[in-house]
């Protein structure tokens, strides 16, 4: 059975937020609504690096919903609005969610949702994005749902389409031969709280 996953090479990934910028128009976001986030390691302050040159340290770590094998969100709705499909997909049903806010606090990687708290604002007065992409509404919980709306017509999420450091791999970690597999057969890598015990399927390769 398919099991969806994305690896992130820290390598290749410079911090240039195209991920976050294709994410938020793919799906439409709303105003103050990110579904990836590009945190920056290093120095005291976002960007900067550490140290001394030529003995510089920085590094990116774009961060969204890991969907876990084993998701401390779905154990918690309590109306079965967070749901994981049979491709290993975690996401929010908008007609089920009455925005307690239960899987966010249950969530132990910060900032990968968000409660949309008024009604949805935007930047444009246009609608961009794919016609299928997620409605938003006031009082819903958001989060990354892989571009699930792109994969069930056979595309890739559009953070992997359109990274120009190439820097993310995705397919079926069960199928040893699909591009994630075999990015993370042939290097090192961490997961993200692995001691919170939800089996996160998004792996960062260093």
């Amino acid at each position: 059975m398919t099991r969806y996953g994305m690896a992130i090479d820290t390598r290749r990934c410079f911090g240039c937020q195209t991920c976050s910028v294709a994410c938020k128009m793919a799906n439409n976001l709303p105003k103050g609504v990110i579904y990836n986030h590009v945190y920056s390691s290093g120095g005291d302050i976002p960007d900067m690096a550490e140290g001394t040159w030529p003995n510089l340290s920085l590094s990116y770590q774009p961060t969204a919903c890991q969907h876990c094998d084993n998701p401390s969100c779905l154990h918690v709705c309590p109306t079965g609005a967070t749901q994981k499909r049979d491709d290993g997909i975690v996401w929010v049903d908008p007609d089920l969610c009455i925005g307690c806010r239960s899987c966010i606090m249950a969530c132990p990687y910060e900032g990968v949702r968000t409660m949309i708290e008024d009604d949805p604002e935007y930047y444009l007065d246009v609608v961009v994005g794919e016609a299928d992409a997620p409605q938003h509404q006031r009082g819903v919980v958001e989060k990354c749902t892989f571009c699930m709306n792109l994969i069930d017509r056979g595309e890739v999420p559009a953070c992997m389409q359109l990274c120009p450091g190439r820097a993310r791999y995705w397919g079926d970690l069960d199928d040893p031969d699909s591009e994630i597999s075999q990015a993370i057969a042939g290097r090192e890598y961490e997961k993200l709280r692995e001691d919170a015990g939800t089996e996160p399927n998004t792996y960062y390769l260093i």
